[in-house]
């Protein structure tokens, strides 16, 4: 009944967006009046803008706007020297975040809009950008984005992610929707604890596995990392203000900026030469902000109009955008703003960085811990009005010593809360553990084809083919260098100096007496080939002893597909089965093959059948570990005795039906103790 009520909800949800996509098109041309860049890059908002294919195969980034990029910048720079060769695509839904986001990434990331949360366009997408990894940052909870990549076997991690208490009742009224989208992220990374709570308790799953799945990993916006050029600038404004007290409003609204210019006129008959540095948060409210002002009767210089700061100026209006930390690092004190109204406030950790002192209004639930943490250190004025915070100013501006208190303890909350980009990149590199890796994907009518680029150029191929899944192909070429003789046929091909194994996928047991090769339609990455694709993949970029996939081919047939896989060959090497019949392994390689068992154990890598066939030693005396369709890594260690019972039994088998037909094989049960001795140490 839930699934049907989660299936319903997500019809209505997605209907009312196509309803919409209209309307909002229209709001955007509205908002275009104040800042044009709302009227361009339309075609982004479906996804209908070209993607080149080199964007394909990486991350994605979602950052919603400016602030949120700004959290994610030290993350993004982290994931661009862990994973160099892969592509980081980082989308965002507001110009000021796409202006943030090009002047401190340029061309080192791939940019675009995130488009409306529809299925056509996430469709568009994930076709075009074909991730291994999403990152949406905060509360970017898209229902069919999530669902979407869910089905495609493509991880989604909610990270820095914060949620109110007031959020979260808000989202029980949806929990029909809410509960099964968030079960469908691969895992919640919170920023407090409050936060994690109560995404469990949204959850409904109170289970080991769902407090695994919800990790607290802390704040990225601790994080802050400090613009050289901004600072440089700071110290010619503040050659100009020549000692002046400055009070910076940052991110300020609509039914704040009247109470804090009615404050600010309190503190000029105390201290008349006060700057007051008034930055509203949305640039549609610059032109409103600065006729306020002037209603005032204060003189007034805009940023925007590169107009002179003179000794006569009373208000800076920073009416440009990506320069709040420019202007905080001006500041004697700081007012956060979005506080003072029922907004739920803005950032404070971005002043307390620069050691400023702190003002709030009581609205603070957006950064309810960290304004807790700020008021249990005293290092932070709460007001609630403009009388209070007039008086505030002027207290804080007058007492040197209880200014300076409040900043360094402010700045010392903020040192000691560091620490969350590198626990949030730990747990991504357990979901993307490569370095590289990227694979590229092409589509021909009912084939799909996921390749390596760089092997099938190595190969003599400039692109991937299906007839590179045909035998016959390869005899046509006399690159047939052997195959095998077990129950389906593998065969071994040779392309330039290139040696690789063609691997059709067979059903077993009886069914595949009636039906040879046919499965059920499932999401494309959960499919044989592409499953097995992607974990040798990942496991190649561990380290760990598998042949690389060379290509793997999904084709479509009626409600169902067939599959296809090219892998490396390992050459010389001969499966551990084989080499018992011809002679028995030595102390010393029976550890070494436990050695090898217990790296794969390590990183979670589960082999759903641990026999004695799927495992080489080549010339050098390298074990290696094949054959992995139908596996998958796993959390805990539950697993992995099963899988080291059912190499025994192959052990056993094998010597039990050798000694049956009066054949060699080299195998006895003091050899175990010998592999585990190596698997255990």
């Amino acid at each position: 009944m839930s699934r049907l009520l989660f299936s319903l909800g997500i019809v209505s949800y997605s209907l009312l967006l196509y309803l919409l996509r209209f309307p909002m098109l229209l709001l955007f041309i509205y908002r275009s009046k104040a800042d044009s860049a709302y009227r361009q890059r339309f075609a982004e908002r479906f996804c209908y803008q070209p993607i080149p294919s080199e964007a394909a195969g990486g991350i994605v980034v979602h950052a919603v706007s400016m602030g949120e990029v700004v959290a994610a910048t030290p993350l993004i720079k982290q994931l661009l020297a862990t994973y160099p060769d892969l592509p980081v695509t980082v989308t965002c839904t507001t110009p000021t975040g796409s202006a943030r986001i090009k002047a401190s990434f340029g061309d080192s990331v791939f940019h675009y809009y995130l488009p409306f949360d529809t299925p056509g366009s996430n469709h568009r997408l994930l076709k075009k950008l074909a991730p291994q990894l999403v990152l949406l940052l905060e509360t970017e909870l898209w229902p069919n984005l999530i669902r979407q990549c869910h089905q495609a076997a493509i991880p989604v991690v909610l990270l820095n992610a914060r949620l109110s208490a007031r959020s979260a009742r808000g989202y029980r009224r949806f929990t029909t929707l809410v509960q099964p989208m968030l079960a469908q992220l691969k895992v919640i990374l919170t920023q407090d604890n409050n936060s994690r709570r109560r995404f469990l308790t949204l959850l409904g799953n109170k289970t080991a596995e769902a407090k695994h799945k919800v990790q607290n990993t802390g704040n990225l916006k601790f994080e802050v990392q400090h613009n050289v050029a901004l600072m440089e600038q700071a110290k010619d404004f503040k050659a100009q203000l020549k000692g002046r007290p400055v009070w910076v409003a940052g991110s300020t609204h609509a039914g704040e900026d009247e109470q804090i210019l009615a404050a600010f006129k309190q503190v000029l008959t105390a201290k008349p030469e006060t700057l007051l540095i008034l930055v509203p948060r949305h640039p549609d409210r610059f032109e409103a902000v600065a006729v306020q002002v002037g209603q005032a009767g204060l003189s007034v210089a805009r940023r925007s109009k590169q107009q002179p700061l003179l000794p006569t100026t009373q208000v800076l209006l920073g009416d440009s955008m990506g320069e709040l930390m420019l202007w905080y690092q001006l500041a004697d004190v700081v007012f956060v703003g979005g506080s003072l109204i029922e907004r739920g406030g803005h950032n404070p950790l971005e002043p307390m960085s620069l050691g400023k002192a702190i003002q709030s209004g009581p609205y603070v639930f957006n950064f309810a811990v960290a304004f807790k943490q700020l008021q249990r250190r005293q290092a932070v004025g709460f007001v609630t009005n403009a009388e209070e915070l007039a008086q505030s100013t002027l207290n804080l501006l007058a007492e040197d010593t209880k200014r300076q208190q409040m900043a360094a303890k402010g700045l010392a909350l903020y040192r000691q809360q560091g620490g969350a980009t590198a626990k949030v990149l730990q747990v991504v590199t357990t979901l993307l553990p490569t370095t590289g890796g990227r694979h590229l994907q092409q589509r021909d009518g009912v084939n799909e084809i996921w390749y390596d680029s760089e092997l099938l150029s190595a190969a003599g191929f400039a692109k991937a083919d299906k007839k590179l899944f045909q035998a016959q192909f390869w005899q046509q070429q006399d690159a047939v260098t052997g195959q095998s003789s077990g129950r389906n046929t593998v065969w071994f091909v040779k392309a330039n100096t290139e040696q690789w194994v063609l691997r059709h996928y067979y059903r077993g047991g009886l069914i595949g007496k009636i039906n040879k090769d046919w499965f059920w339609a499932v999401p494309l990455a959960k499919s044989r080939a592409m499953a097995e694709f992607t974990m040798l993949q990942q496991m190649v970029q561990l380290g760990l002893p598998v042949p690389k996939p060379v290509a793997a081919l999904y084709t479509a047939r009626g409600l169902g597909y067939s599959a296809d896989i090219l892998l490396e060959l390992i050459p010389g090497s001969i499966d551990i089965c084989h080499l018992l019949q011809q002679r028995a392994l030595t102390a010393v390689e029976w550890q070494l093959l436990g050695q090898m068992l217990r790296r794969f154990h390590r990183a979670g890598a589960y082999h759903s059948d641990m026999n004695c066939h799927n495992m080489l030693l080549d010339p050098q005396g390298k074990f290696w570990l094949l054959d992995f369709d139908k596996c998958a890594f796993r959390q805990g260690q539950d697993w992995q005795q099963g899988t080291m019972d059912r190499l025994l039994r192959s052990l056993r088998k094998e010597a039990r039906l050798a000694g049956e037909k009066g054949k060699k094989f080299y195998w006895q049960e003091s050899d175990w103790a010998l592999l585990l001795s190596g698997y255990q140490a």
